[in-house]
């Protein structure tokens, strides 16, 4: 489509799909949340997930008979109360003179607010409700004679678990790719020819490794979430044992506000987040020494 024609009124039906697309694909494309945790797009409130408290098996000599147990059930419930908000607006003379690529900034920087945003709140969400801890030797994944020993302990967190079989991921910071290519490059000749030839390898001892920007990791102080402080933490654990919810996914508006020209450009979007109580300890919270 042409610049030229991108704003007027009859084209304002295709730019509003076009915005809507672009939105959806950004966030699947940049959200690491979407890769680990499991994603529900329905349009509920709540979801449910209750449990009930872990039976005990008795070994006993034959005798047929047994003393019936008693268990409980608890709620274990995912609320949507948070929102997502990022708007811009843009006036008439902006729209006239500058058409489509000024449209097409802005959509991109509002992508990019909402994914980052999105991130870093399930991020840190994920390693404050973790049960699994751990603490790195000191130099944290900087030091690249601690990745074997960093990763090796984290995988016993987990191992013998049958979600461990859904898989492994680690978030870390850009920051600490260094030590982790350094080790990658230097384990196991076939390893480590990958790696020098094709540079950081994604995948190491089974385990996915997503990396973030610095600052992903810190103190949450808006929304639900008041209290996550995660500030040099990192997070691993198994994969989709997390539920984050998104009903509808993010929405795009245009309005006319009174006294500006032009129209006022809003994009939002709904999110929950759960580890649900019984697989906690599936994800654990790493302290950087």
């Amino acid at each position: 489509m042409a610049n030229s024609t991108i704003n007027t009124p009859a084209t304002y039906e295709w730019r509003h799909k076009y915005m809507a697309a672009s939105l959806q694909q950004a966030l699947r494309r940049m959200l690491v949340a979407e890769k680990i945790c499991d994603v529900d797009r329905s349009d509920a409130k709540r979801i449910y997930n209750p449990y009930g408290s872990s039976p005990t098996t008795v070994i006993q000599f034959l005798t047929g008979t047994y003393d019936v147990a008693a268990y409980t059930v608890t709620d274990d419930t995912l609320e949507v109360q948070d929102e997502f908000i990022v708007s811009n607006h843009v006036y008439d003379f902006e729209e006239t003179l500058s058409n489509y690529n000024l449209f097409s900034n802005r959509m991109d920087e509002m992508n990019a607010s909402v994914a980052t945003a999105i991130d870093k709140w399930i991020l840190n969400a994920l390693c404050e409700d973790g049960t699994g801890t751990y603490t790195t030797p000191s130099g944290g994944f900087t030091t690249a004679a601690n990745l074997n020993v960093i990763m090796s302990n984290l995988i016993s967190k987990v191992a013998g678990y049958t979600d461990a079989y859904k898989g492994m991921f680690l978030v870390v910071e850009n920051t600490d790719v260094p030590g982790i290519i350094q080790a990658q490059a230097t384990n196991g000749f076939s390893f480590a020819d990958a790696a020098l030839n094709n540079g950081f390898m994604t995948r190491y001892m089974g385990v996915d490794i997503y990396v973030t920007r610095t600052g992903t990791y810190g103190t949450t102080t808006t929304g639900s979430r008041s209290t996550d402080d995660n500030t040099g933490h990192r997070c691993f654990g198994v994969k989709n044992i997390a539920t984050y919810a998104a009903p509808r996914g993010i929405r795009y508006e245009e309005k006319l506000v009174t006294g500006k020209t032009g129209k006022e450009v809003v994009c939002y979007g709904y999110a929950g987040f759960k580890l649900w109580t019984t697989k906690a300890s599936l994800i654990v919270d790493i302290t950087l020494a």
